[in-house]
């Protein structure tokens, strides 16, 4: 098998580096360009493969240990310095919170189990405002080790399979073609289902993007023999064709595209067509122009600037908490291109060519692995300290009380601890030294649904009681995941006055009557439609004392008559109509139903505000967004309409229209409008009094 040099794979690489490069920089027109990474995927089959391959033929064996040294020494320096860098420039440019994620991040990337790590985090509703990691990227790094944990063994065991027969070459070529061939569409067939049900773990799953590196691997089988029967002119149209169906992903492809699924049949075919034309021994024109110097050289360096684009792109970003502007953008891309010249030409290079490649041989190479995991895990420690260290409970500083501010007349101890958070942080108070909840687990307060967790609705449909079991009066909770932060309280008022509670909650779907936009691709979600018919026959089944309203306006959009609506006032005309229904359904059903008001939106993450620099109480002093002010009016208006009783939460969380994060010492808001579960405990009495259930 010819193993020839060939300058066209270089320049293939710089297009897919280039692509994803300009995708995640938002140039305009190459909205597609993350089809980049699936070239990746299918040059590297076909690479890798064409080597294991030409090794059978050449020793009649392939050597396990010798193969994984080479992958350890192509691919852990570079990504162990990425990693490492990116751990300490997080410390300086996110907030602790942040970097604290970071160091976990790191843990998921070193152990090549990153994809698994971020379709994880892909799906967990309560993540979506924190913003990518910037070692998100390592995804696709897994997915690559994890398919060469296993392709080395599967060859090897048909060759040892196909041993005993006699054969011209050692290599089993047919045996190989059919395995390939099976996989390769099994893999296929399972990225269509899942990216239909699952497109989050499908994008992120080694077992939907095998097929792409099983195809060039399929290519690296066949190339020799079938490019004999082609012509020059045929290799040339191949080879056309192939980049124009990678060009045509790049161009038309958006972030609503179903990926990958069938969709990434077109750029990854185009790779394969590409491959297959260039592995004759005439190579056609179009290969030969992505062979020029310029291409090859950013395909040289393609690893390392797919490397570094990510972290510095986005740390950019979430430092200044923004997008960057175009002149932002290009200093970070000549950033990301003279780091990795830097790391192609100090770490890469040496690694496999110059002297540590000589010194590492294969038992030392392969424990070049134990060797960066342990420099990762000092890192990984060294980071943790210091995010434990500056985010403790460093100094006395107390907390704000009423009486340093009196409270206004007729005011409850609530509302006054309120006022006079708002005066401390107008004050700039130093932030309390003991806040609640801890600062550095500010992420984990949410609240408990125990297993009725209905995220996974319709898979979940159980109900499970709360507060008192055996009370005699039943209560329902039921809204998105507004209504879930306020179960702490209702927690509370339940088990102080003997109430069965049942918390129908599922986040994302709004409580209103009305067809909302999937999270993830925006389209309509049909299990939050379910998911409402199935709260009212609930409602019905359990014939509630009070059912209790609490909900966001749609995060993203709402859907009538197949068009996605997202304009303000659309929004509004939309959800009237769908609380209008909604109340009169439940006020047929249950004899009391209360609506508590949307809480305040914050228009920063207090994990930022707080743990960013040496903050004071007054940079974590917010106004309310005005949308979800205008949005949050809307079901107020409509449930005074229906005779509902309206509780309003905002006099426990602002005054004189300013809204502190600290009241007290207690930590408002896990994020930008879901309050922690510990502030939401303290309302349960402020709360329980104003609908009625807090007896004396």
């Amino acid at each position: 098998m010819a193993n020839r040099v060939r300058g066209d794979i270089q320049g293939l690489r710089a297009v897919a580096v280039l692509t994803v490069i300009a995708a995640h920089a938002g140039i305009p027109g190459l909205t597609g360009g993350y089809v980049g990474v699936d070239v990746f995927f299918v040059v590297s089959g076909y690479l890798i493969s064409r080597l294991l391959f030409a090794e059978v033929e050449r020793t009649g064996r392939l050597s396990l240990a010798g193969f994984w040294a080479r992958r350890a020494r192509r691919i852990l320096p570079a990504a162990t310095l990425v990693t490492v860098v990116t751990l300490a420039a997080s410390l300086v440019y996110l907030s602790l919170v942040d970097a604290r994620q970071v160091v976990t991040d790191a843990g998921w990337a070193t152990a090549f189990a990153a994809n698994l790590h971020f379709a994880a985090d892909g799906v967990d509703y309560f993540a979506q405002d924190q913003g990518p990691s910037p070692l998100q990227h390592y995804w696709s790094l897994s997915v690559e080790e994890q398919f060469y944990l296993v392709w080395p063994l599967l060859l090897a065991a048909v060759v040892l399979t196909a041993r005993g027969e006699r054969r011209r070459t050692p290599l089993p070529r047919r045996d190989l073609a059919v395995v390939l061939a099976v996989a390769t569409v099994a893999s296929f067939t399972w990225s269509v289902v899942q990216t239909g049900s699952d497109p989050v773990a499908a994008y992120f799953s080694t077992l939907t993007r095998a097929w792409e590196l099983g195809l060039g691997a399929l290519t690296a089988l066949v190339a020799p023999r079938l490019v004999r029967a082609l012509s020059p002119r045929a290799l040339a149209l191949l080879t056309g064709a192939g980049l124009a169906a990678i060009a045509v992903a790049c161009l038309t492809f958006t972030t609503a595209t179903p990926f990958p699924g069938s969709a990434a049949a077109l750029p990854v075919v185009g790779t394969a067509l590409v491959l297959l034309a260039g592995a004759g021994r005439h190579e056609p024109t179009p290969n030969r122009w992505l062979g020029l110097q310029p291409l090859r050289t950013v395909g040289d360096w393609s690893y390392s600037l797919y490397l570094w684009h990510w972290p510095v792109l986005v740390l950019a970003e979430r430092h200044l908490g923004r997008s960057l502007t175009g002149l932002e953008t290009a200093s970070a891309l000549l950033a990301t291109f003279a780091l990795a010249g830097a790391t192609y030409t100090f770490v890469e290079t040496p690694f496999r060519t110059g002297r540590p490649a000589r010194v590492l041989t294969v038992p030392r190479a392969v424990a070049l692995y134990p060797a960066c995991v342990a420099l990762v895990a000092v890192a990984c420690t060294g980071s943790w300290w210091w995010t434990e260290w500056r985010g403790g409970e460093l100094g006395h500083d107390p907390a704000v009380t009423v009486g340093e501010y009196g409270a206004p007349p007729g005011a409850d101890r609530t509302v006054a601890l309120v006022r006079a958070s708002v005066l401390a942080a107008r004050d700039h108070r130093p932030v309390p030294s003991d806040l609640t909840p801890d600062v550095l687990s500010l992420r984990d307060s949410v609240a408990d649904v125990g297993d009725c967790d209905y995220t996974d609705f319709p898979d979940t449909r159980d109900l499970c009681p709360r507060g008192n079991p055996d009370g005699e009066r039943t209560l329902v909770v039921t809204g998105d995941s507004h209504a879930r932060a306020w179960i702490p309280a209702f927690e509370e008022i339940a088990r102080h006055d003997g109430w069965k509670a049942y918390y129908l909650v599922k986040p994302q779907c709004t409580a209103a009557r009305v067809t909302v936009g999937d999270l993830e691709e925006g389209k309509p979600w049909a299990d939050c439609d379910e998911f409402h018919d199935w709260v009212l026959q609930q409602v019905a089944d359990l014939d509630p004392d009070l059912v209790v309203v609490a909900s966001s306006p749609p995060v993203n959009g709402v859907w009538v008559d197949g068009n996605h609506l997202l304009e303000e006032g659309a929004v509004s005309r939309v959800l009237t109509a769908g609380y209008d229904e909604l109340f009169d359904r439940l006020t047929d059903l249950a004899p009391h139903v209360a609506l508590i008001r949307d809480v305040p939106k914050s228009p920063e993450d207090p994990a930022t505000c707080l743990t960013t620099g040496d903050p004071d109480l007054g940079d974590c002093l917010f106004r309310p967004l005005d949308r979800s002010r205008t949005l949050g009016a809307v079901p107020v208006r409509r449930a005074r309409a229906h005779g509902v009783e309206v509780t309003d939460p905002t006099r426990w969380l602002c005054w004189d229209g300013s809204c502190p994060i600290v009241v007290g010492s207690t930590i408002t808001y896990r994020d930008v409008d879901h309050l922690t579960t510990e502030y939401a405990a303290t309302l349960a009495e402020p709360l329980g009094r104003d609908l009625g259930l807090w007896s004396r």
